[in-house]
């Protein structure tokens, strides 16, 4: 008797892109943790609920010890976020990490703080743009390779963006000439351009550079976000509804303004 074997591989294993985000932990109370999250997770679900996070010790005194880490890893889970790692930082993290089990993940995306207050302005300062290493989108990414070199262009994507997918621009500025629907998703390390309508989530400066800037034709966004101070919409502004603006960070508060 014959038998065939099947010698068809039981996976891919593949390094890409990942959707995660960074809880900065700058004090060691696992409750007062929690109760942050919880309230993030509240202001805006379609963000944070069930978020991959990276848990980042690195900002305080003293490295916590394992039982204390395994209470604040709780206390992110009991927020309803998914802890998947310590962040990379001294011997000591690594070690911890590997006495708990955990994987240590580079920091990618901008740590998300709210945008103080908020603003919406009446005028804008000029512009600039400083690009910086990788960061770490989620979900479909359809974004393009970008090629080596010192001075990148701005990466330019043709056609809609639908719910579910992400386009991520590396280390330069994003253009789109269609339109971002809800649960879509755009990312860059410099600023996004759109020239189309924006119903999904836009985040400019992702790894971290507050001179970015976001510029929508039609804007209808479930959130924008720049170097990781974002602002989530319910319901947008009578006066900003389908118009031409432009989002700024003025100090930690995420300007918006029409143009």
């Amino acid at each position: 008797m014959t038998v065939k074997m099947d010698t068809t591989d039981a996976c891919d294993l593949r390094f890409g892109q990942v959707g995660i985000a960074c809880v900065r932990v700058r004090r060691v109370d696992a409750a007062a943790l929690c109760e942050e999250l919880e309230r993030r997770v509240r202001s805006a679900p379609q963000l944070f609920s069930r978020a991959a996070v990276v848990l980042d010790l690195s900002h305080l005194v003293e490295l916590p010890d394992d039982g204390t880490v395994d209470a604040l890893l709780e206390a992110v889970r009991s927020a309803g976020m998914l802890p998947v790692g310590l962040a990379y930082g001294t011997s000591a993290t690594e070690a911890l990490a590997q006495r708990m089990g955990l994987p240590l993940i580079a920091k990618f995306r901008a740590a998300y703080e709210p945008a103080d207050g908020g603003s919406i302005a009446p005028s804008a300062p000029s512009p600039a743009a400083a690009p910086a290493p990788p960061p770490a989108p989620v979900r479909e990414p359809i974004h393009a390779a970008p090629p080596a070199g010192p001075a990148l262009g701005a990466q330019h994507h043709d056609g809609n963006v639908r719910s579910g997918q992400q386009v991520y621009a590396r280390d330069r500025d994003l253009v789109l000439t269609g339109a971002i629907a809800n649960g879509a998703e755009v990312i860059a390390d410099g600023s996004i351009h759109v020239y189309g309508g924006l119903r999904g989530r836009a985040m400019a400066g992702a790894q971290g550079d507050e001179k970015a800037r976001i510029f929508v034709s039609d804007f209808r966004a479930e959130l924008v976000a720049i170097a990781g101070h974002y602002r989530v919409f319910e319901q947008i502004p009578k006066d900003l509804e389908g118009q031409a603006v432009q989002c700024w960070l003025d100090g930690e508060k995420l300007m918006i303004a029409r143009l």
